[in-house]
């Protein structure tokens, strides 16, 4: 929530200095790097996080200092192999990505963020997996803030040319504020050579080529849908879709985070027992879409003027865009928790197929709509998207651990889906002010709804639930009910 606060200071000043064609250049540079990140990395700031969770769970000093060394040791490989082939190869991914060499040289110094986000994804993982969810949670709030601080200094002093440096200076940045808070964890000293840690990155990279396929997937998908958009369009454009779709991820972000910080080694450490793992996943739904379900319908409602604050008056189509994103985030909400047993159980082979399959239909879904919609075709691919995704992953995950909703979790999602489905056709069907009240009306009552549920959840003794309940007439509204 904090990063989220950040993060809409941090867009508004991104939107004043760069306008749309930066946020478009900005946005492509993101995708390339993360693309070849994705390729180098062989999965392994993933597979880690299992890796590293699974050996502290043995209590074994030596196995947890082995397992971290050579995490750090693979990761130091990785990182340099990813950097060299953008450096050597960008003049070609310049004129490929931007139709010209002009961008060569800027690709040329990006490439260190691959090197540096390699070494810091080492530390992450050793934080996540000795589950320090406290600092991680500091880590990323500092890396927040800092990233802010940095992105809107060097656009303020450079405009469009401080994109490449700031870009380079904030993975620096993260960097060391992951080593400062991985060195409060000292790692169990451990002897291996170079070979021996080889040997031992087996155990890696077996699940964490399933996550490569599946980042490179997710990485090449962004990046195609980028230059679609350019080649159909224009760079202009890509500003726009990279506005709409940053906003919608924002306000589902820390949700989804969440999970992968505590919920997955959590599901980890259970996954040979089904029911266990059931359990924890219809609760981790119901929590998610307590918790995302209000900000969801807020920014459906308020589209366009939430578009307005955080950028400009040039952003003003992001809004269309938007609200077809905050449907599909509703399908994110809904179909993360189960995608979580594939990777708890380490169905590498399952995995793989699922990603393939629905990352596929996302490149032919996003060209269909290019072609028949043009750019707001982008965001209903990103919602029919997450429709299949969900059905696909309900037919997996029954086929692995049996798993299904419980009575409680269809309940709500069938009050939450008919709630977002009926705002979302009133701002399309009624007027402006007849849509803004009835969705204004609508948020209010599912606020109301989902924190009533979530501090019967969590106990109204808790320290959340007392914040909560001492707001001003919020305490009174949850007590007499709805």
């Amino acid at each position: 929530m904090f990063r989220l606060a950040i993060g809409v200071v941090q867009v508004k000043f991104v939107a004043i200095f760069l306008g749309p064609l930066g946020v478009g250049l900005a946005g492509t540079y993101e995708s390339l790097i993360n693309l070849v990140q994705q390729f180098a990395g062989l999965g392994i700031a993933s597979s880690g996080v299992r890796e590293v969770a699974h050996a502290v769970g043995t209590q074994d000093q030596a196995q947890i200092g082995r397992t971290v060394l050579t995490l750090r040791r693979i990761c130091w490989l990785t990182g340099t192999a990813g950097a060299l082939f953008i450096a050597l190869l960008a003049r070609p991914l310049s004129r490929m990505t931007f139709g010209s060499s002009e961008h060569a040289w800027a690709l040329v110094v990006l490439a260190w963020i691959v090197l540096l986000a390699s070494i810091r994804s080492a530390q992450m993982c050793y934080i996540q997996g000795t589950r320090r969810i406290a600092d991680l949670a500091r880590l990323k709030i500092v890396g927040a803030v800092g990233g802010a601080a940095i992105g809107i200094g060097f656009y303020a002093w450079l405009r469009l040319d401080g994109i490449v440096p700031a870009l380079v200076t904030l993975a620096a940045f993260e960097l060391a504020a992951s080593w400062w808070y991985a060195r409060k964890v000292p790692a169990p000293k451990a002897s291996m050579t170079w070979k021996e840690s080889i040997q031992m990155s087996g155990g890696f990279l077996r699940l964490g080529l399933a996550f490569m396929w599946s980042g490179l997937l997710a990485a090449a998908v962004a990046y195609v849908t980028r230059l679609l958009i350019t080649r159909e369009l224009d760079l202009h454009s890509v500003g726009i879709f990279q506005s709409a779709f940053r906003l919608s991820a924002m306000f589902v972000g820390f949700i989804l985070q969440a999970m992968g910080a505590d919920f997955y080694p959590h599901l980890t450490a259970v996954s040979s027992d089904h029911g266990r793992m059931n359990r924890l996943v219809n609760e981790q739904t119901e929590i998610a879409l307590l918790l995302a379900v209000p900000g969801l319908l807020a920014t459906l409602v308020l589209a366009p003027w939430i578009v307005r604050i955080f950028y400009t008056v040039q952003f003003a189509q992001s809004a269309d865009l938007l609200q077809w994103f905050v449907l599909g985030c509703l399908g994110r909400v809904i179909s993360w928790p189960m995608g979580y047993i594939l990777l708890a159980k380490g169905a590498s082979c399952w995995y793989i197929f699922t990603e393939t399959l629905t990352n596929c239909i996302h490149i032919a879904l996003v060209w269909i709509g290019l072609r028949l919609v043009g750019l707001e075709g982008v965001a209903i691919a990103f919602c029919v998207l997450y429709v299949l995704y969900i059905i696909l992953m309900s037919v997996v995950t029954k086929h692995l651990v049996g798993f299904t909703w419980n009575a409680e979790v269809q309940k709500i999602l069938f009050y939450m889906v008919a709630i977002v489905a009926g705002v979302f056709a009133a701002t399309h069907l009624l007027p402006e002010v007849c849509a803004t009240v009835i969705g204004a009306i609508g948020t209010l009552v599912v606020s109301v709804y989902c924190l009533r549920e979530l501090i019967t959840r969590i106990g109204p003794q808790h320290r959340i639930s007392r914040t909560i309940q001492a707001l001003p007439l919020v305490g009174r509204v949850l007590s007499q009910g709805t």
